[in-house]
């Protein structure tokens, strides 16, 4: 399939890389030099711009740092491509444009859906991330073969929308499960009890989550966890605080109670403001120590 690939940052350029190995042609274009040096290195085509990229494409996928990029983006797209490919966009953005985008799509005859990811920067190298989808169904047939070779898990979520809205509620439950992992461990310091102990106690116990047990935010209980590389980023501080900030976004527009999701959202912005923004979101237990120390008499 000749797919079209644009953004290829963190996230995207081992997202295409994914799709070179499952056969696809993927031409792909991005504003750095050296990603699209990377791309052509695997193998892909390097695109001298958005409409080379997307001129003859069957798919065309966008992995974009913001909502505005996407709006701004999109009508290019579709001023530029022929026929009627199938888009895709994988960047995490407000509910609001990613229904926007669709409906423009949708009025040029192009289907699009929006697939937001879960799974961070090893997810997308092993190709096993979490699509969250909203768009038709057929739209959706269209799309899964492209999307499996990408990830692991794909989900129809709903009508166009409906998988930037469940990114964002996984993604707030995610941010708040961390920071009650990370204030736990954090007690249990204070208190003497041997991390390890916990660890084992709680993983078994009804304290159990994906924070504690497959992305433990203290060295040592899970060694694949960033903890253990001096919290280097699969998925960035700034990132999750974009999340929570698109998640209570939402809460407002739609009159939903959030109240631990606007305090995580807070403690995150903390956490950014502090410098901590490129490190992974589990320094929070860092984080929340060092704060505890600063604040001690």
């Amino acid at each position: 399939m000749r797919i079209a690939f644009i953004g290829l940052g963190r996230m995207g350029l081992p997202m295409a890389a994914n799709l070179l190995r499952a056969g696809h042609e993927v031409a792909g274009f991005d504003l750095v030099a050296a990603s699209l040096e990377r791309h052509a290195a695997n193998g892909g085509r390097a695109a001298a711009s958005v409409a080379d990229a997307v001129a003859g494409a069957e798919v065309v996928v966008t992995m974009l740092p913001a909502g505005k990029h996407v709006a701004a983006l999109v009508p290019d797209i579709l001023a530029a491509v022929h026929g009627a490919p199938l888009l895709i966009d994988s960047s995490t953005i407000d509910v609001e444009t990613a229904r926007h985008v669709a409906a423009q799509a949708a009025g040029r005859g192009v289907a699009m859906l929006d697939a937001p990811v879960s799974g961070g920067v090893g997810g997308a190298t092993a190709g096993t991330l979490t699509f969250m989808v909203g768009g038709t169904e057929a739209g959706f047939a269209r799309g899964l073969p492209v999307l499996q070779a990408m990830g692991k898990t794909i989900v129809l979520a709903g009508g166009p929308g409906a998988g930037q809205s469940a990114k964002i509620c996984n993604n707030m439950i995610l941010g708040i499960s961390m920071i009650a992992v990370s204030e736990a461990f954090v007690l249990a310091d204070r208190l003497g009890l041997d991390r390890q102990k916990l660890f084992d106690i709680a993983s078994k116990s009804s304290g159990q989550c994906w924070s504690l047990t497959s992305y433990c935010p203290v060295p040592g209980p899970v060694p694949t966890s960033p903890a253990n590389r001096g919290y280097l980023a699969g998925f960035a501080a700034a990132l999750m605080l974009k999340d929570l900030s698109l998640a209570q976004q939402a809460a407002e527009a739609g009159g939903a109670a959030t109240p631990l999701g606007a305090h995580a959202a807070r403690i995150y912005q903390a956490l950014v403001e502090a410098g901590e923004g490129d490190r992974d979101f589990s320094v929070t237990y860092e984080y929340l120590s060092d704060l505890y120390r600063a604040e001690a008499p």
